[in-house]
């Protein structure tokens, strides 16, 4: 047999093996049979290397168009086998979505996220937009435009997590606290202004009341006659909606924020009995969150003059406020992906808090 009628046998016999192959494994033992280091092709091809000159020209076009014929052939091949093999799937993975949820298969809502749920719900109630911002911040929008000083300890890289320098020597820093957007919020819209942000921040610190990322909201109001009894109604508003009672008695100590002045630390009256926290009676007191009113520094950063505007801020810990509300003992628990904590704690995900049908669902 001549070597042309070789390749004409093997083209025929390629092709039958082609045809045959019913899967896409049975097809890629045909490919290595044919194209591998040791396939019959492939053998023929190394073959041209002992012909002389005049052979080669007439054996090798025909070898190459072989090879290409046969990796055409398994390529079309592949794409029908492939297009069967998903409509297989696509049939026997088909999911009747009429059907009602399966008990074992139902998720939860984290509690951090319902908490933010219901926080939300609360301030669009009393005339506030939520407001996002990025994880990864500037030096500006998160210390300087926030009057925090060089030299304050939350700059130092045992507090702070910074990414490398860019090209201009700067580096970004992932954000401390949600106040950045407070920031941008004022440098992009002019007042009134009144938001609240809640968002993850990162920290380096881990113990059982912190963990290296966790979450803020934050409040902001900025208007022409803001002042402190503002804030203290805000605050009171917020505090009996979200723990659901009919009244709270709040405290206010004087303290110091960069951002703020005068600064605040709030703390509520509560009770301990029986090891649990009772929000709105009490003889004890619970620190709440940190509040004051917009240090006039930070207004000038944002291009606000001071002398016109002044408004206040507050901040607070979301997975602090989900642990008081609904009874955590230890924050590292948020962040296990433990399936029965998610279950005993989670919320069913169609029960969305609303003030008229109750937060806590």
């Amino acid at each position: 047999m001549s070597m042309q009628e070789q390749i004409a046998s093997l083209k025929v016999d390629i092709a039958a093996q082609i045809a045959a192959a019913d899967s896409l494994a049975a097809l890629e033992d045909v490919r290595v049979a044919t194209l591998g280091k040791k396939g019959s092709v492939s053998g023929l091809m190394k073959g041209l290397g002992g012909m002389s000159p005049d052979e080669r020209k007439v054996m090798g076009p025909a070898l190459n168009g072989l090879k290409v014929q046969v990796s055409d052939d398994i390529a079309a091949r592949k794409s029908v086998l492939e297009t069967a093999e998903l409509e297989a799937r696509l049939s026997q993975e088909r999911v009747d979505v009429s059907l009602p949820v399966m008990e074992h298969a139902s998720g939860s809502i984290h509690p951090n996220s319902q908490v933010m749920d219901e926080i939300a719900e609360i301030f669009a109630n009393l005339g506030f937009d939520v407001a996002e911002g990025p994880d990864i911040e500037s030096d500006f929008h998160n210390f300087t435009a926030l009057n925090i000083p060089e030299e304050h300890p939350a700059r130092q890289d045992h507090d702070t997590f910074y990414l490398k320098p860019d090209e201009n020597g700067e580096r970004k820093v992932l954000r401390t606290h949600t106040s950045p957007v407070q920031i941008r919020t004022m440098m992009s819209k002019e007042p009134p202004i009144r938001i609240i942000a809640p968002g993850r921040t990162y920290r380096s610190d881990s113990d059982a009341t912190h963990t290296p990322m966790f979450h803020q909201v934050e409040g902001l109001v900025i208007d022409k006659d803001t002042h402190l009894g503002h804030l203290k109604g805000t605050l009171e508003a917020f505090l009996k909606a979200f723990f659901e009672v009919d009244a709270v008695t709040l405290r206010l100590r004087p303290s110091y924020f960069p951002f703020t002045e005068p600064s605040m630390e709030v703390d509520v009256q509560c009770s301990f009995d029986g090891g649990t926290v009772k929000i709105g009676d009490g003889n004890d007191w619970l620190e709440i969150l940190g509040s004051g009113m917009v240090n006039p520094r930070v207004l000038v950063h944002c291009n606000l003059d001071p002398n016109v505007y002044q408004g206040f801020a507050f901040g607070c810990g979301i997975d602090r406020l989900a642990m008081l509300k609904y009874g955590m003992n230890d924050l590292r628990a948020f962040f296990d992906s433990d399936l029965r904590w998610l279950r005993h704690y989670g919320f069913r995900a169609l029960d969305l808090p609303t003030l008229a049908g109750g937060l806590s669902t």
